[in-house]
Order: structure tokens, then C-alpha cells, then sequence
């Protein structure tokens, strides 16, 4: 865990303060520069919790003397395919260890944890108190720790064809693998016709 910051997983907050008032430490959350990541952390999150859908992860840490939301990431387990034209042969060694091959079709099928959402908290500047960076390494070594007990060392994520968003998880590791064509209410949510899909394996 990094320093100076507390996760505190959704699950258990609602467990531990019920739903209203969980409620109201997650309508403080706003990020005009994702609306998808702001609408599902208020208005969806609570039921994937619930439901054992997709696990939300809340990061607080301390500013005046009080404990405020600053950003929060959410995962899932997923089934996805990996294509092996544009893997390097130490990338594709390293996926045929936790996936399927299909020689004819000539893909991986695996399962692997997607990093669903990720996004920092605007209200009053709280954004500034953690970087993009320390945001996404947290769900990695998050990803990490799950994976000691359950296995493997991949983990995926979708995002829009943005070359700030492409840089930025590039910069930290992750490389294209391949598109997804948005379907029923993403389209009126996301820009273009895909997302892109980006993989990083976890050393």
C-alpha cells in the first residue's frame, strides 16, 4: 500500500454504515473530465458491491484534519481474448502460461481481473492530493495481492481511443491489444465506435 493513503473497500462501508450513509460520502465525488467514472461510483457501484458484480475501492486520506474521498478504482473478473499477431514472443510465453491457445484462430483465452473504473475526486481540488499514477499503481498492487491467493499476473483494461488516456497507461506499463465495439448504452457514453483494450503483466 503507498503511504499516506487508506483503501477502504465499498463492501465493507456499506456493511458498516448501511447504504444511506454510504451514499452520502459517495455523492461527494464529482469528475467532470469522466462522467462514466462519476455516475457509476454514485449511482451504480453499490449494487455491483452488492451483487458481487464488480468491487469498488474507495481511497481516502487525511486533509484538515479530516479523512476525505479523493479517488477510487473498481475490478472485475473477466473472460477475454488476446490475439497473438502484435504480442512479442516474450509477452505471448508469458500469456500461454495462464490461457487457452487456439491455434487455428490463432488467440488466448483467459480470465484475468479488469480495472473497470479509476478516477480522482474534483470536489474542492481533492485531486490534487494523488496523482493518475499512485491512483492506478494502487489497483495493480491491488490485482497483485488477489492474485497471490487465486493466481496468474495479468491484469486489463478498456479505455477510449484518446492519445492522453493511451499515453498515460502506456507510461505505465500497459500495451494494446486489441478493441472492443461499445455496445447498448456505452455508445451514448463514450466517443468513437471501440475502446481500446491494453494489458499489463504484473511482475
Amino acid at each position: 500500500m503507498i503511504k499516506g493513503y487508506i483503501q477502504v473497500n465499498l463492501f465493507d462501508m456499506i456493511k458498516q454504515l448501511g447504504e444511506d450513509r454510504t451514499q452520502s460520502v459517495l455523492s461527494d465525488f464529482f469528475c467532470p473530465l469522466n462522467k462514466d467514472v462519476e455516475d457509476f461510483l454514485r449511482n451504480t457501484s453499490v449494487e455491483f458491491a452488492k451483487q458481487r458484480i464488480a468491487a469498488t475501492h474507495l481511497v481516502f486520506t487525511s486533509y484538515k484534519n479530516s479523512q476525505v474521498l479523493i479517488g477510487y478504482f473498481t475490478l472485475a473478473s473477466k473472460a477475454i481474448v488476446v490475439y497473438k499477431s502484435g504480442l512479442s514472443k516474450r509477452l505471448q510465453k508469458r500469456i500461454s502460461k495462464f490461457a487457452q491457445y487456439d491455434t487455428n484462430l490463432k488467440r488466448y483465452t483467459l480470465s484475468a481481473p479488469l480495472i473497470a473504473q479509476l478516477g480522482k475526486n474534483f470536489t474542492n481540488d481533492y485531486n490534487a492530493l494523488i496523482t493518475g499514477d499512485e491512483l492506478l499503481l494502487m489497483a495493480c498492487k491491488k490485482v497483485e495481492k488477489i492474485q497471490l491467493d487465486l493466481g496468474g499476473k495479468l491484469v486489463y483494461l478498456e479505455c477510449e481511443n484518446k492519445p492522453k488516456l493511451i499515453d498515460f497507461y502506456s507510461g505505465n506499463g500497459f500495451i494494446n491489444f486489441g478493441q472492443r465495439k461499445l455496445e447498448g448504452n456505452e455508445v451514448s457514453i463514450f466517443e468513437g465506435e471501440y475502446l481500446v483494450q491494453m494489458l499489463k503483466y504484473l511482475s
